[in-house]
């Protein structure tokens, strides 16, 4: 491992991050405080976090290349982009669904959870829908347009982080354990999300709270995106995983109330068993079934 180009690479990642941060606050594009219903959103503040989110994605990418244009590497050579395609592609796009609705299963059993096919939230998608398509209709539309985003613009910019995380990195630790690796980026990957983290991306409610919250998260999704990045050949697969997974996780949102941003959904105490019961599968598939013992590799 270079440590002085780790170091260069997580001084560019993370102070345009703290700069982000910053911008969000004043911006107003802060979601800090925000409770239940849709109707309590600031349209023009749900914007500039959208905006101030998805182009955070691409930060990741940037450090990358400055780091590697640094220290008179190839820019992105050796980090994973391969468009050979194989079983693993189609296997990791359409699981992510299947942990969505996972997702929402178990969020339907925490404390307080109410199924509510009558949530403002989901009233407000019926109605801009032709007559007749009801809430499972709804759901199932999402999951479509979510499956096709994912693999397409979602891609794009989950590539901005994947680059980095399962590219960059990955190839940084090279000669260290899976799992020690995974343990690491997840780290650092959770604490990268800190300024927007503090500015209610993901839980609005518990903004302090939630930066525990996303290192956890990230620590449980990192292994199987890793998995999947080692059997694909390609960084390409987790960048339609996460891009995916974001389009379609937010399913529960809709359909359960009321809001708890530290129990529900895909980022929540549900999200968290989910994942690491598909990371516990993938362990016992690898050590079982599959010819090559990933998980006891060494990158």
């Amino acid at each position: 491992m270079n440590t002085k180009k780790l170091i260069v690479f997580l001084l560019w990642a993370f102070l345009p991050m703290v700069i982000v941060g910053l911008v969000m606050h004043f911006s107003g594009a802060s979601a800090v405080g925000l409770q239940e219903e849709p109707s309590t959103i600031d349209p023009l503040a749900a914007i500039k976090g959208l905006l101030f989110s998805a182009g955070a994605m691409l930060i990741p990418l940037l450090a990358v290349i400055f780091t590697q244009l640094i220290f008179k590497e190839p820019v992105l050579k050796n980090l994973g982009i391969s468009f050979k395609l194989n079983r693993w592609w189609w296997i990791g796009w359409l699981l992510m669904p299947v942990i969505a609705f996972a997702v929402l299963g178990v969020t339907l059993l925490m404390p307080g959870a109410q199924w509510t096919p009558d949530s403002e939230m989901m009233q407000s998608a019926i109605v801009s829908m032709p007559e007749g398509i009801g809430v499972w209709g709804i759901i199932a539309i999402t999951t479509v347009s979510g499956l096709i985003s994912g693999i397409t613009i979602n891609a794009v910019f989950a590539f901005g982080e994947e680059i980095a995380w399962r590219g960059f990195l990955m190839k940084e630790f090279k000669g260290k354990k899976f799992l020690l690796a995974a343990q690491w980026i997840g780290i650092i990957w959770g604490l990268w999300h800190t300024p927007i983290i503090l500015n209610g991306h993901n839980y609005p409610q518990h903004p302090m709270a939630g930066v525990f919250m996303m290192v956890v998260f990230c620590l449980l999704l990192t292994p199987m995106l890793m998995y999947f990045r080692q059997k694909s050949g390609s960084v390409i697969v987790p960048a339609i995983m996460h891009g995916t997974f974001n389009a379609v996780v937010g399913i529960s949102a809709a359909v359960v109330t009321p809001a708890n941003d530290l129990l529900y959904g895909g980022a929540g105490l549900a999200g968290f068993i989910v994942l690491l019961m598909m990371d516990v599968c993938l362990y016992l598939y690898d050590r079982y079934f599959s010819k090559e013992r990933v998980f006891a590799s060494v990158l």
